[in-house]
């Protein structure tokens, strides 16, 4: 199965280069399943429902998200009538929309994905991630419940996420972190077939601090004071992910390798497909 996971859109910039990419990405490399992450789509805080059914049309098949899933207050209200989204599963109870869901690949394949958040200088400060990680694949294990596992752990702490991967190495497909915004050059396959990536980077516009406009943040740093709103960088943006060639056969990953394409940063390719 041919993975593609797109880290954190953040602002126009970043989601239109996705919707300008992704379906030529779909279609030229025949993607099986595509995640992204959408939750600082709207001007780099949170996702509306429109942008959220402009990134399926884009092709993806899933939406994750993280600590800004309610930024955009509406999607409270659209969350529970949208299979595809995805907010942090560690959420607590009652808390609206879903943290996974079993969906199907374009090659009949049954993919469990799942967005789980971090504790670790997080905020809010979510149910234990590890136990809900276990829940999960408890509920749906990998080769009986599903084809592919593929979890979104949004977090801070690289520490964490590397723990979350080896915690889950070979009960799920892939473990790939978001949140921080700047894409890692430890993509792997771990010990027992789990492809992992401390962070997928943003796609968005690296001419920045985090996507945001560089000026307010240094502001911020240098003198204490806030003189306004953190607005979205308008830059060309690169569309960082990851890929990964997930065996038919194990449901564990058999190559993985990091995407970059557009603006500041150098490209790279998979060179597998």
């Amino acid at each position: 199965m041919r993975f593609l996971f797109l880290g954190d859109m953040v602002g126009r910039s970043g989601r239109n280069a996705v919707f300008e990419k992704l379906p030529g990405l779909v279609s030229d490399l025949a993607l099986d399943f595509v995640v992204v992450n959408g939750e600082n789509a709207a001007g780099g805080f949170g996702i509306t429902r429109q942008i959220f059914i402009e990134t399926i049309d884009a092709g993806a098949n899933v939406v994750t998200t993280g600590n800004h899933v309610w930024d955009q207050r509406e999607a409270l209200q659209f969350a529970p009538d949208e299979p595809q989204f995805l907010r942090p599963l560690n959420y607590p109870r009652g808390a609206p929309g879903r943290g996974s869901g079993i969906f199907e690949a374009r090659n009949g394949a049954r993919v469990l994905a799942a967005n789980i958040m971090g504790r670790v200088f997080m905020s809010p400060e979510l149910d234990d991630p590890f136990a809900c990680a276990a829940d999960l694949v408890a509920s749906c294990p990998l080769g009986e419940g599903a084809d592919a596992i593929i979890l979104d752990f949004h977090a801070e702490a690289t520490s964490e996420k590397q723990s979350m991967a080896h915690f889950l190495d070979g009960q799920v497909s892939v473990v790939v972190g978001t949140h921080t915004h700047v894409p890692t050059a430890d993509h792997q396959i771990l010990a027992n077939g789990t492809a992992y990536q401390s962070d997928a980077g943003m796609c968005g516009d690296y001419d920045s601090s985090l996507g945001m406009d560089k000026e307010e943040p240094l502001n911020r740093f240098v003198t204490k004071i806030a003189k306004g709103r953190f607005e979205a960088a308008q830059g060309p943006s690169t569309v960082c992910g990851l890929a990964v060639e997930i065996s038919d056969r194990t449901g564990l990953a058999e190559k993985v390798a990091p995407l970059r394409i557009g603006g500041r940063l150098s490209e790279t390719f998979p060179d597998f497909w």
